[in-house]
């Protein structure tokens, strides 16, 4: 049987874009390496999740999500709370994916889904279709007996295809909804796996959270899905999603430097005193060769921690007399 892959060109404009993009990773990699920036690489990651689930209709605030991660009480749809859960453990497994792997896309789906609907991790066995708020069929997968076929030529494909990733990402994104090879959560599954595709490619990617960008143009991701389907050719996607990524690496640049710009001499100073291992604050006084605890506090410790270079060993209970410090 012939691979289905919808037609695609490649256009000036993608390849425009697609230089634009590379050379803002350029510019990304100049700021900063994020490796070096936990607080911001956490942030983003919670930012993916919540703006991915907020897609699907889950009512949780990102304040509410970082506190559902953080491992603190949270009142709401008890659904909502475990997509949460089950979203942080398979964006927490993202660099152990190959991306290339239909079982590990099963895989992914088995965790984000778990808990959620019956028959996580399979590919589905009855006819689905997307219907918008307003009750319209948006679009009618194909028959479930061939989703198994489709989706092992959609993976030959990305293995065997020479397209820049930028532009292969993107085509298997479209696809991927296109086939809708689950019974549910087919939305999150593609914007998360073309996440691991890109980070396979540049591991950045990993921390970049396109998600929230498609989140604020949410109408248009839609369209152009549905576009690229009346088209029988998915360029309006690609161009969206190639849109959608240039906008995530220019707003991460920009967080990058201001959060470079913030942390102080002080804050450096503590950084290259404080080990990996629990040490208390005296210790670190006496390191850093002060007396004052209120000084120590308010210009080396508090703006280390808020900028999550350091972490407590008793995070609930800041005040203890038993707390530790300790370098993330």
């Amino acid at each position: 049987m012939e691979k289905y892959i919808q037609p695609y060109d490649i256009t000036e404009e993608l390849l425009e874009l697609a230089s634009e993009i590379m050379e803002n990773l350029g510019k990304l990699s100049n700021v900063n390496d994020l490796e070096k920036l936990p607080r911001l690489r956490r942030v983003n990651r919670i930012k993916s999740i919540q703006s991915s689930l907020a897609i699907e209709n889950n009512t949780l605030s990102l304040e509410q999500v970082t506190d559902v991660i953080n491992g603190k009480r949270v009142l709401g749809p008890q659904d909502d709370i475990l997509a949460v859960k089950n979203a942080f453990e398979v964006y927490k497994i993202l660099p152990e994916l190959d991306p290339f792997s239909l079982n590990d896309l099963k895989k992914a789906h088995g965790i984000m889904m778990n808990g959620l609907i019956d028959g996580a991790g399979a590919l589905r066995t009855k006819s689905v279709g997307v219907i918008s708020e307003t009750g319209k069929v948006i679009h009618v997968a194909p028959p479930h007996d061939m989703v198994s076929i489709l989706m092992s030529q959609l993976f030959d494909w990305l293995k065997t295809s020479k397209t820049h990733m930028l532009i292969r990402s993107s085509v298997f994104h479209y696809e991927f909804e296109f086939i809708h090879p689950f019974a549910d959560g087919n939305g999150r599954m593609g914007r998360f796996w073309q996440t691991a595709l890109l980070a396979s490619w540049k591991p950045i990617f990993e921390w970049i959270p396109i998600e929230s960008i498609i989140k604020d143009n949410q109408e248009e991701y839609y369209r152009a899905i549905g576009l690229s389907t009346a088209e029988g050719k998915s360029n309006r996607f690609i161009l969206f999603m190639l849109s959608v990524i240039k906008k995530a690496i220019e707003d991460i640049v920009n967080d990058s430097r201001s959060h470079c710009n913030h942390i102080s001499s002080q804050v450096g100073a503590l950084l290259s005193v404080i080990e990996s291992y629990p040490m208390t604050a005296l210790e670190l006084m006496e390191k850093l060769g002060l007396k004052s605890r209120v000084s120590f506090r308010k210009n080396y410790l508090q703006p280390a921690l808020e900028a999550g270079l350091i972490g407590m060993t008793e995070p609930d209970k800041s005040t203890s007399r038993n707390q530790r410090y300790f370098k993330i």
